[in-house]
């Protein structure tokens, strides 16, 4: 019997590949799958190993029989980054059972307010022993949780190796190989070299790093800011307005991760700053968009709605706001341009409300002085 176009045939026994899954199939799950397909090719090509057999199978795990199959038959995602072809390692699966067997890591690319249901639910078909590397940036507005206690409490497994990668990386880049660098770090030193050396090549630079607070507070609260940054450009306000917000925000990020205790420092790497700036600034950013368009006056159920624009995947920021709000008043932080985000979210005037906002006076530490 043939098999079907979304379930390929799998590997000869005596390649025994290192099997790599991949959690989505939006465009960032897929940009990882080539990252990491690309990487292995660059290894082999290093050490010059032709004759040997693929050292690498990274496998999609997709909801969407159509999008199995257009990898699986035509090598390409016909719903995320359709334009680029992938890579002939990358194999797309609907069955998760079928796409975690034998699996050696597990790469997460499912949206953090999803995640947890996700994880439960596959729960008895994930190993104990494999590493999961979180690609997603978000809290969970119902528990304030980030991927670092999500993962292990859906599992029911407090000692899953789990390794969290964030850093300056748009898919689209991602797929066109321009150099990148990003930032991976796990509390398990033995981890984080094993789960690292996936994504590096001659084009990713990978930095391992300890501080797994840090980094993931960095990548959940860049997004806020982002959309801080989108509304400022869709109101017709400059590049003085958007800097001066980003400035204050990597301050107020770095209070925040501070209080949860994460190293302050970790926010001027990759993963705090370098994130910040590719996500304020660069037009590929959902968030960016999703603030550009409230700027210009629309309402945020016709943005989410798609009604104006075009926005391909999720922008985390809008439920990450609210729930980062919470967290700063649980660690006594104040946090006035992510509170000032929920109020335009909740359909305050953005004019209002960021006027308010920069018409505050300013400690000499930089810092808004928050009147009520």
């Amino acid at each position: 019997m043939s098999p079907s176009p979304s379930t390929p045939p799998s590997s000869s026994p005596s390649s025994s590949p290192t099997v790599v899954c991949v959690f989505g199939s939006g465009s960032f799950g897929t940009a990882l799958a080539c990252v990491i397909a690309r990487s292995s090719a660059s290894l082999r090509s290093a050490h010059n190993a032709t004759s040997i057999q693929p050292s690498m199978e990274v496998r999609i795990l997709t909801r969407r029989p159509d999008v199995a199959a257009s990898i699986n038959l035509h090598h390409r995602n016909p719903t995320h980054m359709s334009s680029f072809p992938l890579p002939s390692s990358v194999k797309a699966f609907t069955d998760p059972a079928e796409c975690l067997k034998n699996v050696n890591f597990i790469v997460h690319v499912i949206p953090v307010q999803s995640s947890r249901a996700f994880l439960q639910d596959l729960a008895p078909l994930i190993p104990a022993d494999v590493p999961i590397i979180s690609a997603s940036k978000g809290i969970c507005g119902e528990t304030l949780c980030m991927m670092d206690e999500i993962i292990p409490q859906a599992l029911g497994r407090p000692d899953q190796p789990t390794a969290f990668v964030s850093g300056p990386t748009f898919a689209r880049e991602l797929m066109q190989d321009f150099p990148s660098g990003c930032v991976l770090a796990s509390v398990s030193d033995d981890v984080g070299k094993k789960c690292s050396a996936l994504f590096r090549s001659a084009r990713m630079r990978v930095y391992q790093h300890d501080d797994v607070i840090g980094v993931e507070v960095g990548g959940a609260l860049k997004n806020v800011y982002a959309l801080a940054a989108g509304i400022a450009d869709g109101m017709g306000w400059g590049l003085n307005t958007t800097a001066l917000l980003v400035t204050l925000g990597c301050r107020e990020m770095g209070q925040v991760a501070s209080a949860m205790g994460a190293d302050a420092a970790t926010l001027s790497g990759l993963s705090g700053i370098g994130d910040m700036m590719l996500t304020c600034f660069g037009s590929e950013s959902r968030n960016r968009t999703v603030g550009r368009l409230l700027g210009e006056g629309n309402s945020l159920a016709d943005v989410l709605d798609a009604r104006v624009g075009t926005l391909a995947g999720v922008a985390e920021g809008v439920a990450t706001a609210p729930a980062a709000l919470r967290l700063g008043k649980s660690k006594g932080v104040s946090t006035p341009i992510v509170a000032a985000v929920c109020a335009i979210l909740e359909g305050e005037s953005a004019h209002e409300v960021l006027h308010k906002l920069l018409a505050y006076p300013v400690h000499a530490n930089g810092d808004l002085v928050v009147t009520s």
